[in-house]
């Protein structure tokens, strides 16, 4: 998947940063994340960056926890494989909206466990909140949480691709 990420976001990835997300953004399982499809034109990677750079920026002026805010945010979608290409019939329940934070979490803690505190953990576990019916418990968490669904709003561009993500089938199949 070749995307453009907006150079706004390309701007803000100032040297503090780039130190605190570093040993995640060259690890080779977490760069694979550059061809698993997020939103339309818009890979998990760009998605998980933009979500994260987004967050740090925040949580820096809101002066809460910057570099959880950071972590979390590039983890928040670190799920198993591309979504999009699973043909598998699921109840609503076991569905990606509903299990890919806790899938994040697991692959989170398994590659980065030095990164993954309480709070992170919490990050990513909750983001889906609401579909996850327990809510974040850090500000950070409701700040990934509101910053992740601004992020994917860009969806809406593209009306003939909603009914993946209300987990309907494609009527041309």
């Amino acid at each position: 998947m070749s995307e453009q990420l907006p150079s706004k976001i390309l701007d803000e990835l100032d040297d503090e940063y780039l130190r605190i997300i570093n040993p995640i953004i060259t690890n080779e399982e977490f760069i694979r994340r550059k061809t698993f499809n997020h939103h339309e034109h818009r890979s998990v990677y760009g998605h998980s960056l933009m979500v994260s750079v987004k967050s740090y920026h925040l949580a820096k002026k809101l002066k809460l926890d910057y570099k959880a805010a950071a972590i979390g945010g590039l983890l928040h979608d670190f799920y198993y494989k591309d979504w999009q290409l699973n043909n598998e019939k699921l109840p609503l329940r076991k569905s990606h909206g509903f299990v890919h934070a806790s899938e994040a979490l697991e692959n989170s803690k398994k590659l980065f466990p030095e990164l993954v505190d309480k709070k992170v953990a919490n990050i990513i576990k909750r983001h889906m909140f609401p579909l996850n019916f327990i809510p974040p418990l850090y500000y950070e968490s409701w700040l990934i949480c509101f910053v992740d669904k601004y992020c994917s709003l860009e969806v809406f561009k593209s009306p003939k691709e909603w009914y993946k993500y209300v987990g309907l089938k494609n009527k041309k199949n």
